[in-house]
């Protein structure tokens, strides 16, 4: 039930700390009177006065900054409907792709570009965290800020290819179009943020397909060419050369088969790479499918596959995509086998719920380390998946380039069957399509290990 006027005795202009104030006039204008009627000391009265101004302003102070506190921030959606806000402001945040409308007042003043306004997918995007600013705290460009400048004192359309750093790459077409006048005088611009890195990537992906395709097949095919000219020719008759050189041109097949099909992958994964997968991965059953996997193929070489420290199944949960985290596994852990020598082991590690800087710590201190992908976000708690093999190791100079493409290791033996140096790319690109990291390290002689590490699971929140 409302109470009646007379229940507030502060006027309504006063707001929460009128009652505040109030009170304490009054208790001013009972010291002041108290003051007068007994003829107290001038200067007892007045310092009595002033503690009780003191202590008013103190208690309206402590108001005011609860009432602060307790108010929760305005949303986007409210924001937009007050009184004062432009009328397009609700359509701009509906809008899919980042906007920002951007206030400047003298061509001459370069740090006086401000944005006013940004939507929710910019705010996704270029990470925003408040409602105004300089704009090169957002966006840097030299480009962008070109033609943004365009639009603002040139009164003219203006566009420029905007590259967004960070592991996944993505690549924007920055559009600016002027607005006219705001009513304070200032220029208005309108920016927009078109993303094109489909388009880009499937571009690049194309033109490395066909180099890279053209480059690799071209040994295998001139071998094959070679070898039909020779069983055409003297070696006709000649059953021995002939079943020799029969069983190397199949092995040449098989290698540029081999090869178009990592290069296939590779393309797929490289299109979709700044697409975060959906799903749940058992990342336990995963390394145990693997492991069952290759057994067969490793006990042919006289390898042991050794599964260490994995917990039950069911208890490690990666967002993801089960058959690319199975590929990851696989590559590395078949590489391993390649490189390790008869009689030895390939241990297979599991440390789960670990930070970024821990996944990608050294198992020795003295080998030579290196990271090959580090994620985007510290702050995750990740699943280490470290494959160790027994071999010769690697020189530190080899680290950094082990994920190019077609690079090998010179002096390094990997058994008969060659691969197609496009594993540890692949391996590169779909861990860092999950958001995950890479690390590589080695002592020389004694073998190399290469560490996978994904985000989990995030827990729900209030979950128990």
């Amino acid at each position: 039930m409302a109470l009646p006027p007379s229940s507030n005795p502060s006027p309504p202009w006063l707001g929460p700390v009128g009652p505040v104030l109030v009170a304490g006039g009054a208790g001013a204008a009972a010291i002041l009177g108290f003051g007068l009627l007994t003829g107290a000391d001038v200067k007892a009265v007045s310092w009595m006065l002033l503690v009780a101004c003191g202590v008013t302003g103190l208690a309206a102070w402590h108001v005011v900054e609860r009432l602060g506190a307790a108010a929760p921030p305005a949303t986007f959606a409210e924001r937009a409907a007050h009184e004062d806000a432009p009328p397009y402001a609700s359509l701009i945040d509906a809008l899919p792709d980042p906007v920002l409308v951007i206030a400047a007042h003298e061509p001459e003043d370069l740090t006086g570009r401000r944005f006013v306004l940004v939507n929710a997918a910019a705010r996704e995007t270029l990470r925003v965290q408040y409602d105004a600013g300089l704009l090169v705290t957002v966006i840097r460009d030299p480009g962008v800020l070109e033609a943004v400048d365009e639009a603002l004192f040139g009164d003219r359309e203006a566009e420029a290819v905007y590259e967004m750093g960070g592991v996944q790459e993505r690549v924007m077409r920055a559009i600016a179009k002027p607005l006219g006048q705001a009513r304070d005088g200032a220029r208005l611009a309108l920016l927009v943020l078109r993303d094109e890195t489909d388009i880009r990537r499937a571009e690049r992906t194309r033109a490395d397909f066909l180099a890279n395709a053209s480059h690799e097949l071209r040994t295998p095919l001139a071998s094959l060419s070679g070898f039909i000219e020779t069983l055409r020719g003297h070696a006709r008759d000649d059953a021995g050369a002939r079943e020799k050189f029969l069983s190397i041109m199949q092995a040449q097949a098989g290698r540029m088969s081999r090869l178009i099909d990592d290069l296939l992958s590779l393309s797929r994964i490289e299109l979709n790479e700044h697409i975060a997968p959906h799903g749940e991965v058992d990342l336990v059953q995963v390394v145990m499918d693997v492991v069952d996997s290759l057994g067969p193929l490793a006990r042919d070489r006289g390898v042991r596959l050794e599964p260490v420290g994995l917990p039950a199944c069911g208890q490690v949960m990666a967002p993801g995509d089960r058959d690319q985290i199975i590929q990851v596994i696989q590559n590395l852990v078949d590489n391993a086998v390649k490189y390790t020598p008869s009689g030895a082991a390939v241990r297979i590690a599991m440390r789960p719920d670990v930070s970024a800087a821990e996944a990608a710590a050294p198992g020795d201190p003295r080998a030579a380390r290196f990271s090959l992908l580090t994620p985007d976000r510290a702050d995750d708690r990740y699943c280490a998946i470290r494959v160790a093999d027994a071999g010769v190791g690697l020189a530190r100079a080899h680290l950094p380039r082990l994920t190019e493409r077609f690079y090998r290791v010179e002096g390094q033996k990997s058994g008969e069957r060659l691969g197609t140096g496009l594993g540890l790319a692949i391996v590169k690109h779909i861990v860092n399509r999950h958001r995950g990291g890479l690390a590589v390290e080695s002592v020389q002689g004694e073998g190399a290990a290469f560490t996978a590490y994904f985000p989990l699971v995030r827990a729900e929140a209030g979950a128990v």
